[in-house]
This record gives C-alpha cells, structure tokens and sequence, in this order.
C-alpha cells in the first residue's frame, strides 16, 4: 500500500465574494488575524505527514508564491535588529516542498485537480481546499489518512449542515454507518435543492482519493454551473470501488464567506497573544453598548 504524502491546494479562484479587495489581492491572502488563510491550509497539510505539496494558480495569484518563497532582504534586516521572534515567523513559510502549476481557465474543481496528475502520478492524495479552516484535535487530513490505512479506499470529509443550506455543498447518500464517523455511500450529488437533498451530510473541502480518478476526470462532462465538477468524478468512481465519507466532528470556519472570515478573525484573535486582552475589552465594551 502506497504512503498518503502529496496534497494539492486549488487556489486559482477569483474570490468574487471578497471584491472590492480581491481585485488585486488572491483571496487565499486575506488574513487571519495576521496569517493569510493558504498558510492555514499548508500546516495542516504538514501536521498530516504531507511531504510535497502542489497549489494550483491562476491569473493574479503570484503573492501566494512569494509568500512561501524566501525574503532574503527582509530576513537580513530582522537578523541584523535582533529580532529573533519576528525572523522565526518569517522562516516558518520557507523550506517546505511546495510546487505551483496554473489553471489556465476556471473550468471547475474537477478541472483544477485534474492539472495535478503528472505530480501525483499513480500515488493516492489529497485536496484541501482554502476556503474551510478546520480545527480539532487531530488534523482532519491525517483523521482522512488515517482512515485510508485501514481501508485503502477513498475517503472524503462531511459534516452536518442546516437542510436549507444543502445546494451550497456537495452532498452524500449515505448508505450504512460502518462505525467511527465512517459511511460507505450510495451516492455524491453536487449541490442539490434542499427537497432533493438525500440527506444533511456535506462534503466539507478536504478529499482523500485514489489516483483512478484522473482518468475519470478526463472524460467528465461539465455539470453543475456548467464546470467539470470533483463530485461527479467521485460519484462515477465510486460504481467501481468503494468511497467512504468520514464525519469531521470538530470546528469549521468558512472563510470563503464573508461572514465566516469575520467569525474566525474574531474568535482567533481572542487566542492570539497580540490581540486577546484588547478584543476581549473591546468586545465587551461593544456589547454593553449595544444593550
């Protein structure tokens, strides 16, 4: 059985829902308090026992590549003014086996992935997409590793969502609980009208799959939105082997809505050292203003 060791991050979106600011900023740059949600993403990845990642680009995302690149300016002059906290920070998003290949056209998800298949090769991998920040004990891409070393099957991340929320999600048929979060599933349905939703359980952007879906997604006629959807790709492949859904129980973010990135600014800055005694205060005094 093949290691779990690559990731690929989509991050060739126009992040539309963030204009005025994402004209000239890639969306996978707005920060979390002070660390851009990609950077998010990629530790998780490297929590998970990923050893090469793969970010999928497009027009206008080449901060995101400087980002990870190193400073060497920038670390000079933190080292020569002694500030050793600061250079640590900096040095943080350096050395890590990245690599970057662009999306030509926004076809879709499906689309995106597909231009990871020379990188992946015949290796089974990951895809964690930016705009969902999860927190839990456990990574949630090594709870979904975890889970393909017991089944060697792919395996995708889902959780609850309010009924009424279904056609902004990809959405299992759950077939039977066969224990510890882990379903096998009958079908995968891209965004379903709440009515026709078969059940509440959502794909939640983080995908364990198996190097068979490259030639699935060749052949994958656009679907939803008129894209080359991952869901269908995953649907037609689970008709030849099995494909599990994992129910991720910890705290999500939606950082791709606005509302979202409020909320985890919010809440990460009542954790952050810099931030949590002023927020609180000003939280506080904002609350009894409101009464």
């Amino acid at each position: 059985m093949k290691k779990v060791r690559k990731a690929i991050i989509p991050a060739a979106g126009l992040g539309t829902r963030f204009l005025p600011a994402t004209k000239a900023i890639a969306k996978e740059m707005l920060p979390i308090v002070d660390k851009p949600t990609i950077q998010f993403i990629v530790e998780e990845a490297l929590a998970s026992g990923i050893e090469d990642i793969l970010i999928v680009t497009g027009k206008g995302k080449r901060p995101i590549e400087d980002h990870f690149d190193s400073n060497f300016e920038l670390e000079q002059n933190l080292s020569s003014k002694g500030k050793t906290e600061l250079l640590k920070i900096v040095e943080e998003t350096t050395g890590i086996n990245l690599h970057f290949i662009r999306q030509k056209r926004p076809l879709g998800l499906g689309h995106a992935v597909l231009q990871a298949k020379a990188f992946v090769g015949d290796e089974p991998f990951v895809v964690m997409l930016g705009d969902y920040i999860m927190q839990d004990r456990d990574p949630l891409t090594k709870q979904l590793i975890d889970c393909y070393d017991k089944t060697t099957a792919s395996t995708l991340a889902v959780m609850s969502v309010p009924q009424e929320e279904t056609s902004k999600y990809g959405i299992i048929d759950p077939e039977e609980h066969v224990g510890n979060g882990l379903y096998s599933v009958k079908r995968f349905v891209e965004k379903p009208k709440a009515e026709e939703a078969p059940s509440n359980l959502a794909i939640i952007g983080r995908y364990l799959l198996r190097p068979e879906i490259f030639d699935i997604l060749e052949n994958q006629a656009p679907g939803a939105g008129g894209e080359i959807q991952l869901t269908d790709a995953i649907d037609t492949l689970n008709q030849t082997q099995r494909v599990f859904a994992h129910e991720f129980k910890g705290k999500r973010y939606d950082v791709g809505d606005k509302l979202g990135m409020l909320e985890a600014n919010i809440e990460f800055g009542l954790k952050h050292p810099d931030t949590k005694d002023g927020l609180k205060a000003y939280l506080k005094e904002l609350v009894a203003k409101m009464k």
